[in-house]
């Protein structure tokens, strides 16, 4: 199992509805998600900074980095881009965290 962290950035004024839209995940995007390795995933939100702190976990043969190159995950990205810091093509500005600390 493959522990995985990283960070994104919210826009001011949408933490109620990043967290509704959360709320409501589209059940074939969590299919998709399942389907790649992807388990355990939680979201935790920075109030202050408006920074977004990712984790998950991957299976030992996940297959995650094909996930920006299906449909689903490219619909979630654009219906998500109104709220987040986003690229061009709709993805969010993640930026991977090194882990450096554990403990089971």
């Amino acid at each position: 199992m493959i522990r995985n962290a990283f960070k994104m950035k919210l826009l001011p004024g949408f933490e109620q509805e990043y967290k509704k839209r959360h709320d409501e995940i589209w059940p074939e995007l969590g299919a998709e998600l399942a389907a790649a390795g992807v388990s355990d995933y939680s979201i935790f939100l920075d109030e202050e900074t408006l920074t977004l702190f990712a984790f998950q976990k991957l299976t030992d043969n996940h297959t995650s980095g094909l996930l920006p190159h299906t449909a689903i995950v490219k619909k979630w990205w654009a219906y998500m881009a109104d709220i987040m810091e986003c690229n061009p093509d709709n993805s969010p500005v993640a930026v991977d965290l090194k882990e450096v600390f554990h403990m089971d």
